[in-house]
């Protein structure tokens, strides 16, 4: 809260040292993929940009949760109840439109669906959703999670005694 520089400089330190240790796990993974399977990328621009936002957002939503939480229990809370269910029920390992019509409009809720289609699309050329619609999704999740952590930051939320 003293250091000589402001908090837009802090949040571009922590985020983006973050978002980069995740973006160089996702391409070392990726590299190594090319080994065991025969993997064709469509639009190879389109996934270093969905990598990066999507990085970078969920990298905004560890700083929250790391402020919000007292304990290392409850920072284990939200990847645990909240970041896993949502995963395995995004369409991560089948398609949403295998569901019945119920439960595909269900799944459209889930915001990890509309991850999983940017890759999807961006390495396969087909998505269950309009490609414009996910990025609309992802930005829009990268945004609230940018004003959260700005807002953190201008009131000083659990960071002053």
């Amino acid at each position: 809260m003293s250091a000589s520089i402001s908090f837009v400089e802090v949040i571009c330190g922590y985020v983006g040292a973050a978002a980069m240790k995740s973006i160089t796990t996702g391409l070392i993974i990726l590299f190594i993929s090319f080994f065991f399977v025969s993997l064709h990328i469509l639009h190879p621009l389109w996934v270093v940009g969905f990598l990066m936002i999507t990085c970078a957002a969920f990298s905004l939503l560890g700083f929250i949760i790391g402020i919000w939480a007292d304990d290392f229990d409850q920072l284990q809370l939200v990847p645990l109840l909240v970041v896993t269910p949502l995963s395995f029920l995004s369409g991560s390992f089948y398609s949403i439109k295998m569901l019945p019509p119920f439960w595909q409009k269900v799944s459209l809720a889930n915001s990890v669906v509309y991850l999983i289609r940017c890759f999807r699309w961006s390495f396969y050329g087909h998505a269950d959703v309009p490609v414009g619609l996910s990025l609309a999704v992802i930005g829009t999740f990268f945004i609230v999670c940018l004003g959260i952590t700005v807002w953190i930051f201008k009131t000083g939320y659990r960071l002053r005694n």
